[in-house]
C-alpha cells in the first residue's frame, strides 16, 4: 500500500479521448504519442486528449527536457526521471 493509499487518497480520474477515436488536431498528433515499444499512447498522455493544445505544449516540454541539456547524457536524464517518478509514487 503506498502513502497516498494509507492516507485514504484516491486516485485521479480524468476522462479521455481513446487514441483510436482521434480526430483533427488529436489525430494529428497521435503518432509522436505512441510507445515505440507498443504502438499505444501511454495514459499520462491521454489525459490531454480533451485539450488539445495542451497535449502538444506537453510533448514540447518532454522533447526539451529529454534533449535540450547538451551536458547530460540521455540516460542520466531519464534516470533522473525515474527517480522523480518513484519519490511521488508515480507507477509508470
Amino acid at each position: 500500500m503506498t502513502d497516498r493509499e494509507e492516507q485514504g487518497a484516491a486516485p485521479a480520474w480524468i476522462r479521455t479521448v481513446p487514441a483510436a477515436a482521434w480526430e483533427g488536431d488529436l489525430a494529428a498528433l497521435r503518432d509522436a504519442c505512441r510507445d515505440p515499444a507498443t504502438g499505444e499512447v501511454d495514459h499520462i498522455l491521454l489525459v490531454h486528449s480533451l485539450h488539445p493544445a495542451g497535449l502538444a505544449a506537453h510533448l514540447g516540454v518532454y522533447r526539451t527536457a529529454m534533449t535540450g541539456t547538451k551536458g547530460l547524457p540521455k540516460v542520466d536524464r531519464e534516470l533522473v526521471a525515474l527517480v522523480v517518478s518513484r519519490i511521488n509514487e508515480c507507477h509508470y
